[in-house]
């Protein structure tokens, strides 16, 4: 992780783009664009092993500057580890967890749940 904010730090896109899961397989090639972002400080909050030995779980902060304003990137990622390197595989969902509906869902031959008296084929099942 600190290796990977380093390179984000000194441009250094080659070694991040060896360090992404999605991208290290494929040659480097490099981008014309410039980085906006002056990286200055790193946060980890906590770190924690994985359903492996060879997973591992980092909540951080990065802080940087961008257009003269202080930004800060807080993320909880995933790191898997590939031929004895640690590599950024992605970023974890952060927030509560998809609302699911607990109420059975209706059959085709059964009473449309809108009220109309119809079976549900043949009132509401076409509108979703």
């Amino acid at each position: 992780m600190r290796a990977r904010f380093t390179a984000h730090a000194l441009h250094d896109f080659e070694f991040l783009h060896r360090t992404y899961k999605g991208t290290a397989a494929r040659p480097f090639t490099r981008a014309t664009e410039i980085e906006k972002t002056q990286w200055t400080r790193l946060a980890i909050h906590s770190h924690t092993p994985g359903r492996t030995a060879d997973v591992a779980y980092v909540d951080f902060s990065a802080y940087g500057v961008e257009n003269g304003a202080e930004i800060v990137l807080h993320e909880k990622a995933e790191f898997v580890r590939e031929n004895g390197a640690w590599i950024y595989a992605r970023a974890l969902r952060e927030g509560p967890a998809p609302i699911r509906s607990t109420a059975p869902k209706p059959g085709r031959n059964d009473p449309c749940p809108c009220g109309s008296g119809k079976k549900f084929k043949q009132c509401c099942l076409g509108k979703i």
